[in-house]
């Protein structure tokens, strides 16, 4: 065995107890087998080093690939415990995302265009960029990672890599193409090999420093209206409903740039069997682990079989791509007005079904959903006061309708998503199941939250 295949040996050897600890790891549901390196190309040579892998890691009958940016040297930098993956004789193994020495090669490779090994360093066509400039990570990143440089870019890993373009760098091009103001602007890219098909690595965006994301903006309102108990929603001084309502705008946007500049078709009646089929499907799956959604079972399956009697090929329930994980903390507010982020799907989710054609209403369910998580996170672990819960429902109501309000007048193509009731009533039921799915077994205390939603939309409520 050479050098180079007992380092990465001796790398992978460390990575089944390293990987369950790193929040990108989408595997911490069941025991790692195995691990296996799918390559290994070195950026930078000598001490320190910095290496770029990808390894598949197997658990039980499931495989996935993940990539990691490794660095190696004698005398280690400032960074996080987490981040060592071990030693191998004088030199250490550790994730160097937040290594600002060697991570600055990234960037410097798509200002010049490099390839090195399986790795082609891309700008976009007409892009200039500044390079020698130093970087460091954005902390709250959670299924991929992310690396601003020296306030003008951001750089996005993607830590599980699937074959071909990923959907968020192919739908913020596409977004670009057609003059969308709702995006921040792609300047470069990195793509690798997988499978023996080229895959996306990493997307390159403009960095805006000053911008504030949507989760912040509205939680800051709902304390604001918590904090002043005689004041209504519009009297409070942190109102949100007018950024609401510039918001559905902007996603309406959106949506109808992503149909013209990649197609949309209507729904046919084995789509719509196969929508029915989904929803059933993860409700009878998250009911199984959950019991407390036990007594909701009927009403839920009702509405969700109600979607097989709506008629085939109309309008509003046209298929095309869409944002397919659209939240608050997806959105920015800059000086311009509302941005989109992350338009790479529930990351969780398949492959496939991150890049199948989607009703355009399943984002504004999902934001809906949102207004109703911001509205009730300062309830969240407390005791049950009534006077407080109708606060948050009055706040949550006024800014779903803004939000509506916007949609509805920038022509969507959905138009107003209210007069889709039945189907926008199904789509945000199961975006709560699968809410319910999720706290349940990563934050229990939320799990009030969407049982909540559930009791209240299913039996006939909003």
């Amino acid at each position: 065995m050479g050098d180079h295949e007992h380092l990465i040996g001796q790398l992978v050897a460390e990575l089944p107890e390293w990987l369950p600890a790193q929040r990108w790891f989408a595997g911490k549901d069941r025991p790692i087998t195995a691990v296996r390196a799918l390559s290994a190309t070195e950026l930078v040579a000598g001490d320190p080093q910095l290496l770029h892998v990808v390894v598949e890691v197997a658990q039980g009958d499931r495989t996935e690939p993940y990539q990691l940016l490794v660095g190696r040297r004698s005398h280690p930098p400032e960074i996080a415990s987490a981040a060592w993956i071990g030693a191998d004789g004088g030199l250490n193994f550790y994730e160097a995302s937040g290594d600002a020495d060697l991570t600055a090669v990234l960037l410097d490779n798509m200002v010049t265009g490099e390839r090195v090994g399986p790795l082609s360093f891309e700008h976009e066509p007409g892009a200039e960029l500044t390079g020698g400039l130093r970087a460091r990570p954005i902390t709250s990143e959670q299924s991929n990672t992310s690396l601003v440089y020296g306030g003008q870019y951001i750089l996005k890993l993607f830590r599980k890599l699937s074959p071909g373009i990923n959907k968020d760098l192919l739908l913020h091009r596409a977004l670009q193409e057609a003059g969308c103001a709702h995006i921040a602007q792609v300047v470069g890219s990195i793509t690798g090999e997988l499978a023996g098909a080229r895959a996306t690595v990493g997307m390159l965006q403009v960095f805006l420093p000053d911008a504030v994301d949507g989760w912040a903006m509205a939680t800051t309102s709902v304390r604001d209206l918590m904090a002043e108990p005689d004041l209504r929603p519009d009297e409070v001084g942190g109102d949100f409903a007018g950024e609401a309502e510039r918001l559905g705008a902007a996603v309406a946007t959106v949506h109808t740039d992503l149909a013209a500049a990649l197609g949309a078709h209507p729904v046919d009646e084995a789509e719509l069997d196969r929508t029915v089929a989904g929803m059933t499907e993860r409700l009878d799956r998250v009911a199984r682990d959950v019991p407390q959604l036990a007594e909701h079972v009927p009403a839920l399956r009702k509405v969700f079989d109600a979607l097989r009697e709506l008629p085939p090929g109309r309008p509003e329930i046209s298929m095309q791509y869409i944002h397919g994980d659209l939240h608050l903390g997806q959105v920015l507010r800059t000086v311009g007005g509302w941005l989109l982020l992350d338009f790479e799907g529930e990351p969780a989710a398949p492959l496939e079904e991150r890049h199948a054609l989607r009703s355009p209403l399943r984002d504004v369910a999902g934001m809906l959903r949102s207004f109703d998580y911001a509205a009730r996170q300062l309830l969240v672990g407390q005791p049950d006061e009534p006077a407080l819960t109708e606060r948050a429902l009055d706040w949550a109501r006024r800014n779903r309708t803004a939000f509506c309000d916007g949609y509805a007048a920038a022509g969507g193509p959905i138009g107003d998503p209210r007069e889709h009731a039945e189907l926008l009533r199904a789509f945000e039921l199961d975006k709560a199941v699968y809410e319910v799915s999720y706290e349940h077994a990563n934050r229990p205390d939320w799990l009030t939250v969407p049982m909540a939603a559930i009791s209240r939309i299913a039996h006939g409520g909003e």
